[in-house]
């Protein structure tokens, strides 16, 4: 509320004060500025060209094909390997490679989490490109 000074017959004025107000806001903008950034994450893929090359049966042997299925069971190169020697398989496999990518095929009815964590673990194993396999065309 405010008063005014010169004037004793008018008393006191009814106004709110919207300063205080404009700082609070001015506070939350920033601090929602700030923020919204700092939350998002993302996760670098490289998705296949969806259009499907004819003359390819399946990839070269040169190239790796992490399978995830369920049951915490993994598939590189169609031989089977358990979750716990996962990590392992996998930094055989690229340690000595100059090339360090991998393809990643989830089962449709393995959890999305499973999937992250095979991608994580292929990572930790010196893994520098994910990519993703294509869906099977029929």
């Amino acid at each position: 509320m405010a008063m005014s000074g010169g004037n004793p017959s008018s008393g006191l004025t009814n106004e709110i004060n919207v300063t205080p107000m404009i700082d609070v806001l001015l506070v939350l903008l920033i601090i929602f500025m700030m923020v919204i950034p700092m939350s998002r994450k993302a996760l670098d893929l490289q998705l296949p060209d969806p259009t499907p090359q004819p003359d390819q049966s399946g990839p070269p042997p040169s190239q790796i094909v992490l399978e995830v299925l369920p049951g915490n069971t993994f598939k590189i190169n169609s031989q089977p390997v358990s979750k716990e020697e996962l990590g392992k398989k996998l930094k055989e496999i690229y340690d000595p490679r100059p090339d360090k990518i991998i393809f990643v095929k989830g089962d449709p009815t393995v959890k999305y989490s499973d999937v992250i964590m095979a991608m994580d673990v292929a990572r930790g194993a010196g893994v520098k490109v994910i990519a993703a396999t294509p869906k099977d065309v029929k």
